[in-house]
C-alpha cells in the first residue's frame, strides 16, 4: 500500500452509534470559554477528531468512539458508576475545556465516570475486538456491560484493553463506562504544566479522557507492536514486529510511493535487518518516508495486515571540523533551531479542535524557517508526530514532569517508591510508542529541575530504551554532567554554556519576548513575558537582535537553540503567535529569512578584550555618584577603588563574582589597548543585573535596560566605533540594580563572517 493510500484510510472507518438521539447531538454547543479558535465552529458531535489515529499502525476497520458521551462528576470514594448522570461531554475534550461542553474542573476528591453505547464491530468467532486510548488523564478503569476489561494509570501514553470476552452477543447496543481519578497537582503524577490553581507559567489542568477512543476487530493473531530502527551507515532498517497470538511468521514489504523496493520474511518477535540500496535519508530539506506494509501469517495464510512508515536518518555526536563535538544529522552538522512548544489550546486546552488545527501550528513553525520543535512536558497524539514526520520537522521530546521541584544546584529529589515506579513505566511506555517517529531525535527526561531524581540512572535507562537516539538528561538549571549535551536556559539570552569534549552544547530555553494583542488574550489585563513589548515593530526589532546575537554563538559551538514560544498560552503573551493562533506577531519574510542564516557557516569570533569568566581583569569603580563627565577619557579616578571584575551579588544566575557589589549603582572604567582592525564588527559581550550604559572614550557605545542570565552580544552604536583609536582608549560602565540579583562584567568580541 502506498502512503497515499495508507493515509486516507483515515476516512474510512466504521460509524459509532452515539449514546443519545440525534436531538442530543443537535441541542449541543461548546461552553463559552474566554477565547475561542477559528475552528472551534466547525466542531460537533458529528466532527469531532475523526482522522485514524495512529499513523504508524494502520489497519482498515475501526470504529471511532469520539462524540457526545454521558458525565458524571461523583465522590471520589464511591467506586459504583452514578445512577444518574450530569449531562453530556464531547469525548475527547477534557472537561476543563469549552469544547467538551462542559468546562468543569474535576477536584482531587472527585471521580470522574463516562458512559456511552456503541456497536460492537463484527470480528471473527477466533478473533478479538480492543479499545484502544490515545491518552486518559490520570488513572482510568474500563467496564463493558458492567465487567472491568481493563485499569490504566499515565496521563500520556496511550493503552489498550481487549473487551471481547465482556461483550453480549445477544445485545445489539454495548454499554462503555470509563471512571478516572486526576489529582492534578495535589499528588507526585506526571503533569506538565497543569495545576489546580494557573497563575503564570502554569495553566489550566487536563482531566479524563483527552485522545481519540476508538475499538479495532483482530484477528486471533496480529501485530501489537512495530519497532523500527534506521541505520544509514549500514544502509539498512532493522524492524521487530512483536505478534499477539501463535503466528510465527510475518513478511515485510517496504515500498518508495506505489513502488515494492525489498522484501523480507521473518520470525514473529525477531529483529529483520532490512538492507536497502542507495537509500533516501530523511532530513528536514527533504523529509522522505518509506511505506511499509506488515503481514502476519499463520500456517502460509495471512491473518493479519497493517500499513506503516519510515524514514531513514542517523542522530549522533560527532566532531567538526574544528574539533568541537556537535549533535550531528545524518553525520552532518546542522544547526538545530525551533521554538518551545507547549501545546496548549483556549478552547480545546491538551486537545486541539481539530487534526487541521493541530497541523496549523506545525505548518506556520515550518514556514517560519524552524527545523526543530522542543514538545515541553508534554506529549501530543501519534498524528502530531505523523505531522512532523511529512513536514520534516526534528522533535526534542520532553516527559511531563511531576513530583516536587527542586532548585538548580539542590540535589535530585527522593521520590517515594511509588512515584519512581510510576515514572520510569510511563516514561519508558513513551519511548517504545513514539520511537518509530523519525521526527523524534533527542529524548529529555527532565526540565529545570522539576521532579528530578536519580538523573544518572534515568539517562542510562533512557539509553538502553532507544540507543539510537541522544539523552538530553536535563534541560536547564539542573545540569548533573551525564547525558549527551550540556543544555542552558537564558532569558532572554542568548547565551552558551563551555564547550566539552563529550556532550554537545545547546541552549534549550531563551526569548520569551512578549506583545499582548488586545481581543487576543485569554485574560484582559495583567498578561506577561520574560521581556514585554508595545508594539509589533520593536517585539520584531528585538527579536532580530537576537538572532544577530545567536549566530555567533553557533561558531563557539552551540549545537542547538529553543526560543520560546510557538503560541501565547493562557496569561503568557510571548508566542510567534497569539493565543488564539489568529495573530502572526512576527514577520513571516522577515523571520524565514532571519532563521535561514543560522543554516549558514557561522560568523568567526574573535576575543579582542576577555571578560572576566576564566581570568579575572581589575577596574577602577565607585558606588557614590562620581562628578560629572567621569565617562570621559580626561577624568580623574584616582578616589576611585580598583577590584577584580565581575561586580555583584554572587546568587545571581550565570554571574562570576569577584567583588561583592550590593548597592543599587556602580560605575566602572577601564583603560585598555586596541588595535585598528579589531574595530570591524566590534560587539560588547556582556552580563548585566540590570539596567546598563557603556562608553567609548565619553561616546555612548550601548545602552541596556533589564537583565540577563548569561553573557550575551550587544551591538555598539557606531558612534562609539568611531570614536575609539588604535593605542589606548577608556571604556565606562554605569549598572542600575533595581531588585533581585545585581551583577556586571563586559568584554570584546570581534564577530568576522565567514565567506
Amino acid at each position: 500500500m502506498n502512503l497515499s493510500r495508507l493515509f486516507a484510510i483515515a476516512a474510512v472507518c466504521l460509524l459509532a452509534v452515539a449514546t443519545d438521539g440525534a436531538a442530543s447531538a443537535q441541542d449541543w454547543k461548546p461552553a463559552q470559554g474566554p477565547l475561542m479558535t477559528r475552528w472551534a465552529k466547525d466542531v460537533s458531535p458529528e466532527n469531532v477528531h475523526a482522522e485514524y489515529p495512529r499513523p504508524q499502525l494502520v489497519r482498515e476497520q475501526w470504529q471511532n468512539l469520539n462524540g457526545l458521551w454521558e458525565y458524571a462528576l461523583a465522590d471520589g470514594e464511591a467506586a459504583a458508576p452514578p445512577a444518574k448522570y450530569d449531562g453530556q461531554i464531547l469525548v475527547p475534550f477534557p472537561i476543563e475545556s469549552a469544547l467538551s461542553g462542559v468546562m468543569k474542573r474535576v477536584g482531587p476528591g472527585q471521580r470522574l465516570w463516562y458512559r456511552r453505547n456503541f456497536v460492537a464491530p463484527k470480528h471473527a468467532a477466533d478473533g478479538k475486538v480492543l479499545l484502544h486510548f490515545g491518552a486518559v488523564d490520570w488513572q482510568s478503569v474500563a467496564y463493558v456491560n458492567g465487567k472491568e476489561v481493563g485499569r490504566h494509570q499515565g496521563g500520556y501514553d496511550p493503552f489498550t484493553f481487549n473487551i471481547t470476552a465482556a461483550l453480549d452477543a445477544n445485545k445489539e447496543q454495548q454499554e462503555l463506562i470509563v471512571a478516572v481519578i486526576d489529582p492534578t497537582d495535589a499528588n507526585w503524577q506526571p503533569r506538565g504544566k497543569q495545576v489546580g490553581r494557573p497563575h503564570g507559567i502554569w495553566y489550566t489542568p487536563t482531566s479524563g479522557i483527552w485522545q481519540t477512543v476508538w475499538l479495532e476487530p483482530v484477528a486471533k493473531s496480529h501485530v501489537e507492536r512495530l519497532q523500527i530502527v534506521p541505520n544509514i551507515d549500514d544502509e539498512s532498517v532493522e524492524i521487530t514486529v512483536n505478534v499477539a497470538g501463535d503466528a510465527k511468521d510475518v513478511q515485510l514489504t517496504v515500498l518508495d510511493g506505489d513502488k515494492s523496493v525489498k522484501l523480507s520474511m521473518g520470525a514473529a518477535g525477531k529483529k529483520q535487518t532490512v538492507k536497502l540500496e542507495n537509500p533516501k535519508l530523511w532530513s528536514p530539506d527533504s523529509p522522505f518516508l518509506y511505506g511499509l506494509k506488515v503481514e502476519v501469517l499463520h500456517d502460509g495464510q495471512i491473518v493479519d495486515t497493517v500499513d506503516s512508515y519510515f524514514g531513514m536518518r542517523k542522530i549522533s555526536l560527532g566532531k567538526d571540523d574544528r574539533g568541537i563535538t556537535r549533535v550531528m544529522l545524518n553525520n552532518e552538522f546542522v544547526f538545530q533551531y525551533g521554538p518551545l512548544d507547549q501545546g496548549f489550546w483556549p478552547d480545546g486546552l491538551y486537545t486541539a479542535p481539530s487534526d487541521a488545527a493541530l497541523k496549523y501550528d506545525l505548518e506556520v513553525t515550518k514556514q517560519l524557517g524552524f527545523n526543530m520543535i522542543r514538545k515541553h512536558v508534554k506529549v501530543e497524539p501519534a498524528r502530531w508526530y505523523h505531522h512532523c514526520d511529512q513536514l520534516g520537522i526534528l522533535v526534542w521530546q520532553d516527559m511531563p514532569s511531576g513530583d516536587r521541584y527542586i532548585g538548580s544546584n539542590d540535589p535530585d529529589i527522593e521520590r517515594s517508591a511509588e512515584s519512581a515506579k510510576n515514572f520510569e513505566h510511563e516514561w519508558s511506555e513513551i519511548i517504545r510508542d513514539f520511537g518509530n517517529s523519525p521526527a523524534i531525535v533527542i529524548w529529555v527526561p527532565f526540565n529545570e529541575g522539576w521532579g528530578q531524581f536519580d538523573t544518572a540512572r534515568i539517562t542510562e535507562l533512557t539509553r538502553q530504551l532507544d540507543p539510537s537516539r541522544l539523552v538530553n538528561s536535563t534541560s536547564g538549571w539542573a545540569d548533573r554532567k551525564v547525558g549527551d549535551v550540556h543544555d542552558i536556559h537564558v532569558y532572554p539570552g542568548p547565551g552558551a554554556p563551555e564547550v566539552e569534549e563529550k556532550r554537545a552544547i545547546v541552549l534549550g530555553e531563551f526569548g520569551g519576548l512578549g506583545l499582548p494583542l488586545e481581543g487576543h488574550t485569554w485574560q484582559g489585563k495583567d498578561n506577561w513575558g520574560y521581556r514585554s513589548f508595545e508594539s509589533k515593530a520593536a517585539l520584531n526589532a528585538a527579536y532580530e537582535q537576537l538572532i544577530v546575537k545567536l549566530r555567533p554563538l553557533i561558531y563557539q559551538g552551540l549545537s542547538a537553540a529553543v526560543y520560546t514560544q510557538t503560541t501565547d498560552v493562557e496569561v503568557e503573551v510571548n508566542g510567534f503567535m497569539t493565543y488564539d493562533r489568529e495573530v502572526l506577531k512576527f514577520d513571516k519574510d522577515r523571520v524565514a529569512a532571519l532563521h535561514r542564516k543560522l543554516y549558514l557557516p557561522p560568523p568567526k569570533v574573535e576575543v579582542v578584550l576577555a571578560t572576566s569568566q576564566k581570568e579575572a581583569a581589575d577596574w577602577r569603580y565607585t558606588l557614590e555618584k562620581p562628578a560629572d563627565g567621569w565617562n570621559k577619557p580626561d577624568f580623574d579616578d584616582a578616589g576611585w577603588k580598583t577590584g577584580p571584575a565581575g561586580f555583584g551579588e554572587a546568587s545571581t544566575p550565570g554571574s562570576v563574582v569577584r567583588t561583592n557589589w550590593k548597592t543599587n549603582d556602580i560605575w566602572l572604567r577601564r583603560t585598555v589597548k586596541l588595535e585598528q582592525h579589531s574595530f570591524e564588527g566590534l560587539h560588547l559581550l556582556m552580563h548585566h543585573d540590570e539596567d546598563t550604559e557603556v562608553y567609548f572614550n565619553g561616546v555612548l557605545a550601548a545602552k541596556t535596560t533589564g537583565w540577563t542570565t548569561d553573557y550575551s552580544l550587544i551591538a555598539i552604536d557606531p558612534q562609539a566605533i568611531a570614536a575609539l583609536k588604535p593605542g589606548e582608549n577608556v571604556i565606562a560602565v554605569h549598572t542600575l540594580q533595581k531588585t533581585g540579583g545585581q551583577y556586571i562584567d563586559l568584554g570584546l568580541v570581534r564577530i568576522v563572517e565567514q565567506k
